[in-house]
């Protein structure tokens, strides 16, 4: 069995971030099964979470004028 190349941070950000969407090809989701590493996933979704909340808290702090 071949070894297969592992997905760079940004494959496995991009992914994630696809995920938020809830948008994915079969054919995409079936390469990010076999490439993603499940550590950088769990880091980039946090990451990504994180940043999330943060904007919409920035948002809402705009919004209020507080």
């Amino acid at each position: 069995m071949a070894d297969t190349p592992r997905a760079s941070f940004w494959a496995t950000l991009r992914a994630v971030l696809w995920s938020f969407v809830g948008i994915r090809k079969r054919r995409h989701y079936n390469d990010d099964a076999t490439s993603l590493n499940p550590k950088a996933v769990i880091v980039a979704g946090l990451l990504a979470g994180l940043v999330f909340v943060l904007t919409i808290v920035a948002f809402v702090h705009f919004v209020v004028g507080a």
